[in-house]
């Protein structure tokens, strides 16, 4: 299923519940009028992002307004989500208050209905609230994270080693080129010993050469190097492109191979690629990881990188200390620190398997620009000796 056919289906059932919530809050002409708006809108939603940088040929930045016009549509889009939820949490709440309450005798009319009808504004100006909040706000707090990962007879050298972490910017249509210089500033300041990109950083074959130069001109400032798998939108994006592009730079650019640290022996850096559309991922995710992994010399210390978590799995099969990854975006919306959306099996944060660590990175930026209890992050990990 195309990304065009999945989005017309998520705005056909997102038309239809957001029409009930109408229903339910509006009477009369307003009905129809929010009704006919919906239409409008949504019809508008799914032209632009199939527009937006899909179709061949044609590029966001002829046209300068879209990347505005897209993240007010998105804002709309989210504030039906919104709207939809709320509305249904509260047709579920009397629900369930009636039901608990058993009233002795048939009531003439519903009274906590017609009070819900009295504060209907309240309902659009609060997810219309939550929906400007995760576009123009959160989406654009970076959050540093700093993590312990101990590991068992750790070497003297490598003990206090700073690993920082990116993935899933998606340079392009909501990531510019600035932005991307800053978030490159934002981790060199945190001076870690080496920077890990773990895929989906190169969105938009227009840019994708600059991207990579930018990355270059930030080597020197991450003592043992920069590290890059790939992700599957860099297979979408003129692969062979952006390949081509990180040649020559001095960025270590892992495909299903492995590579030592230089200076910080026994440490090797392990990458594995993720072209997505495959008919067995399982299968092609355990050949490739064996394939990375062939390299590394018995007794080695390892770190893997991978774009999709469930690579997790098999990092932690090879004996990799740490394991990190992205693709998920953390699940770009959460609630007390978990996803709302666990549809992977790991979607956010640190796990642990048995001595090997694994690590799913809440991703920097997204195709869809609206983050609601996951910002985007930079981690930090340090490894200490295992007690």
């Amino acid at each position: 299923m195309t990304f065009g056919q999945i989005l017309c289906l998520i705005l056909a059932f997102l038309l239809v519940a957001s029409g009930w919530a109408v229903s339910y809050l509006c009477r009369g002409r307003l009905r129809w009028g929010a009704t006919i708006l919906l239409v409008l809108v949504d019809g508008l939603t799914l032209a632009g992002f199939a527009l937006g940088g899909r179709h061949p040929g044609w590029h966001w930045a002829d046209w300068p307004y879209l990347g505005t016009l897209l993240q007010v549509l998105t804002v709309v889009f989210m504030l039906q989500v919104l709207l939809v939820t709320l509305v249904l949490l509260v047709v579920l709440g009397r629900w369930l208050y009636r039901r608990l309450k058993r009233p002795a005798s048939p009531v003439p009319f519903d009274a906590s209905r017609r009070r819900l009808l009295q504060r209907a504004a309240i309902y659009p100006a609060l997810a219309a609230g939550a929906s400007l909040y995760g576009e123009a706000i959160e989406r654009r707090q970076l959050v540093v994270r700093h993590l312990d990962i101990p590991v068992a007879d750790l070497p003297s050298q490598l003990q206090g080693l700073r690993i920082a972490q990116l993935s899933d910017v998606h340079l392009g249509l909501f990531y510019s080129l600035a932005d991307w210089r800053e978030l490159l500033e934002r981790a060199a300041a945190q001076q870690p010993d080496l920077l890990a990109i773990t895929g989906d950083l190169f969105d938009d074959d227009k840019i994708n050469v600059a991207a990579a130069g930018i990355l270059e001109e930030y080597v020197d400032r991450f003592p043992h190097g920069i590290w890059f798998c790939l992700g599957n939108h860099e297979h979408f994006r003129n692969l062979r492109q952006t390949l081509w592009a990180l040649q020559a730079t001095r960025v270590h650019t892992l495909v299903n191979s492995a590579a030592p640290v230089e200076g910080l022996a026994p440490l090797w850096v392990v990458g594995a690629d993720y072209p997505m559309h495959r008919p067995d991922f399982a299968k092609d995710k355990v050949k490739y990881t064996t394939q990375a992994f062939t390299e590394v010399p018995e007794g080695a210390m390892t770190l893997f990188l991978a774009h999709h978590p469930e690579f997790i799995d098999d990092g932690a099969a090879h004996g990799a200390a740490l394991t990190l990854t992205g693709h998920t975006h953390g699940g770009q919306f959460g609630f007390l620190g978990l996803p709302v959306f666990p549809v992977f099996k790991y979607t956010r944060g640190l796990v642990q398997t048995g001595d090997s660590y694994g690590y799913v990175h809440s991703g920097n930026g997204s195709w869809f620009p609206c983050r609601i209890g996951c910002p985007p992050e930079l981690a930090i990990f340090t490894l200490i000796n295992k007690e």
